[in-house]
């Protein structure tokens, strides 16, 4: 068989995919948003019938595939259509000043600022599914690595030391949740929601006893930031975005890579994905199922207080009761979108701190009610985890207690 003709099939199964009414549902998808792009600088087209038209072709597509069974995906279709043209619309009513101001460079530095919490309890909740445990718990984890972390740094005097505060914090939280859901073999979920509660009230009490109404001191010592030579930081665009960086986004960025190398390139990772997809096979062949899953679970709580550490005295300088604000579970949400995968849950949390970061400049420039934006980056979460990934596989033994014979 030549190569043209083994190609060829795969082509054909490639088209008539995309043909049939899932693949167009996505292309309406993909239309409503390409209508709200159009009226973003630098791409603003001033005539009002592109993006119209480009919103009627998204909506159309959606309907198609409604007729044809796809209802999920369908109604999405004409939902992001309407809405992306209804946008686009409004967009073209502001001044080219006030959309400037909206869409900055610090628009997309201000992304990554927001992803960084999320993307470091991601990556531990990625652990830990991958290894067979789901840790809801990362919320309640987060929460007490941003008190204790912030405590310790101002006991201590040290952001070092607040950051091992906030580790051995949410350490030991995450150890509580392996005891329980590993060696007791309890309901992941119920004891990940009791870790949250646990976390919540014990955080609370702990801030109002110490701290009262005054609040965390004002000098405490705060995670640095990394600035870039300048002969980086002068080079257009870039500059803007990576001049001026906290450390633990970079950390974030480091840790992303090391996890990926360790799940996917080394015997441990295979190791802990084995205990995951089988931990029959994986116990059968001399591996420690309990001893991997306690492994996993702790270091996602490790994890999840480096982004809670990060939004008390990294990202801001403060911390307030419940300040996680359910960033815990968007970090289950990007696991999920991500497909269990590092760089995927990246591209996840990204996506929702682009909810986050672009709730600011709308409220102080398009005079957006504040109430009304702060919801985005929640309404970003769902759309992702019932539009888009709904047909995502998890690991075949995740949520399952093991029981060794």
């Amino acid at each position: 068989m030549s190569v043209g003709e083994a190609y060829t099939p795969r082509t054909g199964d490639w088209l008539r995919r995309a043909r049939e009414p899932h693949g167009i549902a996505i292309l309406g998808i993909a239309l409503g948003v390409l209508a709200f792009w159009l009226s973003l600088p630098p791409w603003t087209i001033d005539v009002a019938g592109v993006p119209i038209a480009v919103g009627i072709c998204g909506a159309a597509a959606g309907l198609w595939a409604l007729t044809r069974g796809e209802r999920k995906l369908g109604w999405w279709a004409v939902g992001v259509a309407l809405a992306g043209t209804a946008a686009a619309l409004w967009l073209q009513t502001r001044d080219e000043a006030t959309l400037d101001a909206v869409v900055t460079t610090g628009l997309v530095a201000a992304t990554l600022r927001f992803a960084t919490p999320l993307a470091f309890a991601a990556l531990g909740g990625i652990f830990s599914e991958r290894a067979g445990v789901v840790n809801i718990g990362l919320e309640g984890m987060m929460l007490a690595g941003a008190f204790f972390g912030i405590y310790a740094a101002a006991e201590s005097g040290s952001w070092i030391v607040g950051i091992f505060g906030a580790m051995l914090a949410g350490g030991l939280l995450a150890l509580i949740h392996a005891f329980f859901t590993i060696t007791l073999r309890a309901d992941q979920i119920v004891s990940g929601f009791a870790i949250n509660f646990l976390a919540l009230g014990l955080t609370g009490y702990l801030f109002r006893s110490i701290y009262g109404a005054q609040g965390t001191p004002s000098d405490i010592s705060r995670i640095p930031t990394v600035t870039m030579p300048e002969a980086i930081r002068d080079i257009p665009f870039v500059g803007d975005i990576f001049g001026n960086l906290s450390l633990m986004t970079w950390l974030m960025l480091a840790l992303l890579v090391l996890g990926w190398l360790v799940l996917f390139k080394t015997p441990t990772g295979l190791r802990l994905r084995s205990v995951g997809e089988h931990p029959r096979a994986a116990d059968t062949v001399g591996i420690s199922v309990y001893r991997t899953r306690y492994a996993a679970v702790v270091s996602s709580g490790l994890l999840a207080a480096l982004g809670g550490a990060y939004l008390s005295f990294g990202f801001g300088g403060s911390f307030n009761e419940n300040m996680t604000g359910g960033r815990g579970y968007i970090a289950l949400a990007a696991v999920i979108f991500g497909k269990w995968t590092p760089f995927g849950a990246l591209g996840a949390c990204l996506l929702f701190g682009f909810g986050f970061a672009l709730s600011i400049p709308l409220q102080r420039e398009a005079d957006i009610s504040a109430n009304l934006l702060s919801t985005l980056p929640y309404v970003l979460t769902l759309i992702a985890l019932v539009g888009i990934i709904g047909r995502s596989r998890p690991p075949a033994a995740v949520g399952r207690p093991y029981v060794k014979q």
